[in-house]
This record gives structure tokens, sequence and C-alpha cells, in this order.
């Protein structure tokens, strides 16, 4: 999960400030750079990043295909889930990926703090909303691989656990 070869400063926001943090942390389909630059979001820096006290589910009903699910956080003690953290041009760039995210009806975008090389970074995620959360759902195969494509971002113990997750059309 590290950054870079080199050390990087962060300049974190304050906690309390949500409208100045740059940083964005995916954990599902935008782990995947290139699905993220398609989507217009302007970064400039890419690494891994931790997430304390939640797990990963996939039990955000898809829009598009009602019987698979999508990637969610889901509170659990001693849990972590891996993800791409990724340094925005701006803090107003956010904005762009709440369009992708169908926000504020399918997720909320909400304000994290998250762990990289061992440092708190404040950055944004989404939690899907109860409204869209069904329990027993598996993803697309087509969908698991945005996940997969972070791969150079993740721990090989995470990576293994996404390549095993079982998916509605296998």
């Amino acid at each position: 999960m590290n950054c870079a070869a080199r050390r990087i400063t962060f300049g974190c926001a304050r906690r309390t400030d949500r409208r100045v943090s740059r940083f964005y942390f995916a954990y599902g389909s935008n782990m995947n750079p290139a699905r993220v630059s398609g989507r217009g979001l302007r970064f400039d820096l890419v690494c891994g990043a931790r997430l304390d006290g939640v797990r990963v589910s996939f039990d955000k009903q898809s829009r598009d295909h009602p019987l698979s699910g999508h990637a969610n956080l889901a509170y659990e003690r001693g849990a972590c889930a891996e993800g791409v953290l990724y340094r925005l041009e701006s803090a107003a760039e956010i904005e762009r990926m709440d369009a992708f995210e169908a926000t504020p009806v399918n997720y909320s975008r909400e304000i994290v703090s998250v762990v990289v090389n061992a440092d708190p970074v404040v950055a944004w995620t989404y939690f899907a909303n109860p409204a869209v959360v069904r329990s027993g759902l598996r993803p697309e195969r087509a969908y698991l691989k945005h996940l997969l494509a972070g791969r150079e971002h993740l721990s090989p113990r995470y990576f293994e656990w996404l390549k095993a997750v079982r998916c509605v059309d296998d």
C-alpha cells in the first residue's frame, strides 16, 4: 500500500472542514484509475490506502442490473477495507463523481480518515444509502474486474480476497 518509493507529504485537511479535502478513497469500481480518468476526475497522485472499522460488501443493488451488487462499506469492528486513494487537482473535483455515484439517491458522500504509510489522510468516500442495499447480492464479473485493476495499490492478501469473490455470472 505504498504511495511511492519516496516519502509524500499529503497536506491533510482538518477533519472538521469537509470542503477542503482533495482526496478521494475508492473501494469499488473506481479503484480502476482508467475508469476514474474516463469519468473526468483530474488527479495527480494515486496510491493505496486503508479504511479501518469497515469491510467491503457487495450489497448495493446495481441500477442497471438489479440482481447484482456493487461495492458498499459496512461498519465492522476489527475489519478494514483497502482501496485506491486519489489526490484530486482541487477540492471541487469530487463533485464530478457525485453524478456517477447517483448521489444523494444511491450513495451519500462522506468524509473519512484513511491510512497511508501509517499516516492518517482525510478523504471523501461513498456509502450506499439503506434504500438501495439488499442482502445476498453478488457482483458481476465485469464489475469486479474494475476492482482488480487496482492491484498495484492493494496488499497481496486483499487482492487475493477480491479475486476469490463469487460473482453472479460465474
